[in-house]
């Protein structure tokens, strides 16, 4: 490389708001093991899983238990926050499989090109709020301070636990014989804390255990997501 395209270059990346310094999005898929739809979203999610640039979060729901078979990974908590984004919405009805993207906006879980628009939009917004977040031993620090414009008023800071890769073996249901496999299924997500949205935020969680960690800074009443990490 000429040394002129060289410091252009170095130049380029020091510059803020370049790859590199973007923040990942979070895809969310409500999904369940009863229902006959969900396969093709499950895979879309495990090409999401691999991308450094998208959280991908599987959470499993509970209303499809009554059909004859109740899904291993499930959660009432998983129902409610599907809930929550549908009256965020403006939405009567939940469905699978439904994708959420960064918190704000939805699509069928198996329409990949859509889901893939989204995402890139996106990654082009300003970002809101900066956010680091690193792990030493049984806890995890968190740093939050807010960038471009911010997003003022109440957000939650949720940590979330998930399984990179579960496996099912379902023997009733509209699925009765697969054997399935999930990708970044969520075990847990828990509110850690608060953040008015305009000042910096320090705190430190305690964490058990390796799953990988992600923190989510979310408008409260299942808003937009402001900002995300990941520690795997």
């Amino acid at each position: 490389m000429k040394p002129a395209a060289l410091y252009l270059a170095l130049a380029a990346l020091s510059l803020p708001g370049l790859a590199g310094a973007e923040q990942p999005v979070v895809v969310e898929l409500f999904t369940s093991q009863g229902c006959s739809s969900c396969p093709p979203a499950d895979k879309i999610m495990h090409r999401l899983a691999a991308r450094d640039d998208v959280i991908g979060l599987a959470l499993h729901v509970d209303y499809w238990d009554y059909i004859g078979w109740k899904d291993t990974f499930a959660s009432p908590a998983n129902t409610l926050r599907q809930q929550a984004y549908a009256r965020s919405g403006g939405r009567t009805m939940i469905f699978t499989p439904q994708m959420v993207v960064q918190g704000g906006q939805d699509v069928v879980g198996t329409r990949e090109a859509d889901v893939m628009r989204l995402i890139e939009a996106q990654k082009a917004q300003p970002a809101q709020a900066e956010l680091s977040v690193s792990r030493a031993e049984d806890a995890v620090s968190i740093s939050l301070t807010p960038a471009g414009a911010g997003s003022t008023g109440d957000h939650v800071l949720q940590l979330v636990r998930y399984a990179p890769l579960r496996h099912a073996s379902i023997t009733r249901g509209e699925l009765a014989g697969q054997e399935l496999d999930y990708a970044n299924v969520v075990e847990s997500m828990t509110v850690v804390g608060r953040w008015n949205g305009s000042a910096a935020l320090d705190l430190t969680v305690p964490v058990e255990g390796d799953l990988p960690v992600v923190v989510l800074v979310q408008r409260a009443d299942a808003g937009p997501i402001v900002a995300a990490a990941r520690i795997r």
